[in-house]
């Protein structure tokens, strides 16, 4: 079955191994008119079926960089190097299967997510017992059983013990973030789909639908990656011409110098192409190979060379150079007439914590978060009311609490006073029984390695640096400044980030962002980097890229992958070509027999695809800055809160 599923892949391959074993088997038993018109008429027909393809991509606008392995079939034809040409028709027939072979090395890590997907869970019956059920009929709420080491279904939070008791787990989450170490996760904390569970049985209740769970999202991406096609005729077309002249110029030169034929075919038979036509798309491969090692999805072979050759970075700021999380920085009680707060800064923050269970503003979960942090217990209100875009007013222990933004409290409470506010910075206004009672201020902090990420940028040669944003000018220009930005256009809207960057120069440009009204930025931008861990499906469904861990380092390691596959493909092209001229110049002093110079010049072909191959390594340099950047990623981390810009003029 096997050897059959390789004569239905690789015909043309099959085909001529067999006519080379038949002429050598005629060859020895002395059947000479046979040994020469067989190979002569099967080269005929390779020649007649490579020339329909070359036509194709003559009629696209491509030349045909195989002419030359065409001419070269031809004339060894016709000055009797019949084995020869049969030679140079399995290079030109096995070029697809050595293809093949090196690019399923380069997609391992690729394929690896794709085997691995689960396909049921088992869910948890309200008596205690599981069933198996297909992954599509899970729902969001559903508790699922995830034994040892086996892969988390969908994304999920993780529950406490049947007891009730805190559990702590340990998930290996490499094959989605490139973390090698295990993460230790605890009940209510948010686990991954695709996450690889430790030594202990856990319960997951689910928050997502397997379609839309981040593993699904990857696994749909790794199958668009594994399914391009890496761009290798606008890289060979660079060099087609010149070294098919050079090898005709080579060959004609001999001939005319020898004034024998057979010079000229000695030296086109080793002219071999393929390290113009495999070793780009083997390199661009194990590129996107290496990239998915390091948490970034890389859609296509072409956008890998755009990577490589990326001169100017845009960024969204909410969400992407900053956590996208409001944080709290600090809570201040209103004070009386003699300078004493009138609430403690605990209870101040226990009552709008207990108020803001009720709001679906996106700074509640920072305020709740903020106070489970310090061990106060949120207390359910006896009557709430929200008002859209303003605030909430709840009844609690008996007290009527108001916490909102100062125009909503002022409304309702006396005594209001403004908060003297920083860049970036956002109030939340407290009343309690018709008095003002304090301030709550948060602000979205800039990413503890995003300085460096746009430092290694610039030291790859990314020399312009630009922030877009829909954000207040004060805020953007704030957090510029921490991450050493000098450009920034604030108050865009996504028309506005549209425009700027299909005029921005130089090119090509990449855009990174998050949200949804990331999507058409990302669309027009010659490189479209989305940050997917935690940003709009929107966005990631339209970049060309996508980060899946919530890290803005990976851009830089996206720009870096790029570079070197690019220096590697480049490399593997001019190894070839430089062996070939080399030996085309021995060839044309009649040194190389016909047969040895299309044995050498599969040897050529190898060397090129294994160094192409390098690209799913890293140099030595490039792994340093990689370390660097993932430690820095160590630094404190903001309190959990939403996925949303902070409005710096006020609450809601």
């Amino acid at each position: 079955m096997r050897a059959l599923g390789i004569i239905r892949s690789y015909p043309w391959v099959v085909a001529t191994l067999l006519a080379l074993v038949v002429t050598l088997v005629l060859e020895l038993t002395g059947s000479q008119d046979t040994a020469r018109w067989l190979p002569s008429a099967y080269g005929l027909m390779v020649v007649a079926w490579v020339s329909v393809g070359m036509v194709k991509d003559l009629m696209r606008g491509h030349w045909g960089i195989d002419i030359l392995a065409v001419t070269a079939i031809l004339s060894t034809i016709l000055v009797g190097e019949h084995i020869a040409a049969l030679i140079v028709c399995l290079m030109l027939t096995g070029g697809e299967a050595l293809e093949d072979y090196a690019a399923s090395r380069a997609k391992k890590s690729l394929s690896s997510l794709l085997e691995r997907a689960p396909q049921v869970a088992h869910r948890l019956q309200h008596d205690g017992s599981t069933v198996d059920v297909p992954l599509e009929e899970v729902e969001i709420g559903d508790r699922l059983l995830v034994r040892p080491a086996e892969v988390v279904p969908v994304d999920g939070i993780l529950s406490d013990s049947p007891e009730g008791e805190t559990v702590e787990a340990d998930f290996d989450e490499s094959s989605l973030t490139g973390e090698s170490l295990p993460v230790t996760r605890r009940t209510g904390e948010e686990i991954l789909s695709g996450a690889l569970n430790g030594q202990q049985a856990v319960v997951v209740e689910a928050t997502a639908a397997a379609k839309d769970s981040q593993f699904a999202r990857i696994v749909e991406l790794v199958s668009e990656a594994s399914e391009s096609r890496a761009p290798m005729v606008r890289l060979a077309d660079r060099y087609a011409v010149p070294f098919t002249l050079a090898a005709y110029a080579i060959g004609g030169i001999a001939w005319a110098i020898a004034g024998d034929p057979v010079r000229f075919a000695e030296v086109l038979v080793v002219a071999t192409p393929c390290p113009l036509l495999i070793a780009p798309p083997v390199a661009f491969l194990g590129g996107m190979s290496r990239a998915a090692k390091n948490g970034v999805m890389v859609k296509s072979g072409g956008t890998v060379e755009t990577l490589g050759r990326v001169r100017t970075a845009a960024f969204d700021k909410t969400g992407t150079l900053t956590y996208g999380r409001p944080e709290l920085l600090s809570i201040c009680p209103a004070t009386d007439a003699r300078g004493r707060p009138v609430v403690s800064p605990e209870e101040l923050l226990r009552l709008t914590g207990s108020a803001e269970q009720y709001s679906v503003h996106v700074l509640a979960d920072t305020i709740r978060a903020a106070a489970a942090a310090r061990g106060l217990e949120l207390i359910s209100a006896s009557e709430a009311r929200e008002e859209a875009t303003n605030g909430i007013q709840a009844e609690i222990e008996g007290r009527d609490v108001i916490v909102g933004k100062s125009s909503y409290v002022n409304a309702h409470t006396t005594g209001v006073e403004l908060a003297e506010l920083q860049p970036g910075q956002s109030a939340v206004y407290i009343g309690i029984d018709g008095a003002f009672a304090g301030t709550l201020i948060l602000s979205d902090r800039l990413r503890a390695n995003a300085t460096a990420t746009l430092a290694e940028l610039e030291r790859q040669g990314v020399g312009r640096r630009v922030m877009l944003t829909g954000d207040a000018e004060d805020t953007a220009r704030h957090i510029a400044a921490q991450a050493g930005i000098d450009e920034v256009q604030a108050d865009l809207l996504p028309e506005d980030k549209v425009r700027l960057v299909q005029e921005v120069e130089p090119r090509p440009v990449m855009m990174v962002g998050d949200g949804v009204n990331d999507a058409p930025v990302l669309a027009v931008s010659d490189v479209g980097i989305a940050m997917g861990a935690r940003g709009s499906t929107a966005a990631s469904e339209t970049a060309d890229v996508v980060i899946v861990r919530d890290d803005i380092s990976r851009a830089a390691v996206a720009v870096s992958v790029g570079r070197r596959t690019l220096r590697v493909a480049k490399e593997s092209i001019w190894v070839g070509i430089a062996l070939s001229i080399v030996l085309m110049l021995i060839a044309a002093f009649g040194i190389i027999p016909a047969i040895i110079g299309a044995l050498l010049q599969e040897v050529v072909d190898i060397v090129a695809i294994a160094n192409s191959l390098r690209a799913m390594r890293g140099g030595r340099d490039e792994l340093a800055d990689f370390a660097v950047l993932q430690d820095s990623t160590a630094e404190a981390r903001p309190q959990a809160g939403a996925d949303s810009s902070v409005d710096p003029a006020g609450r809601r």
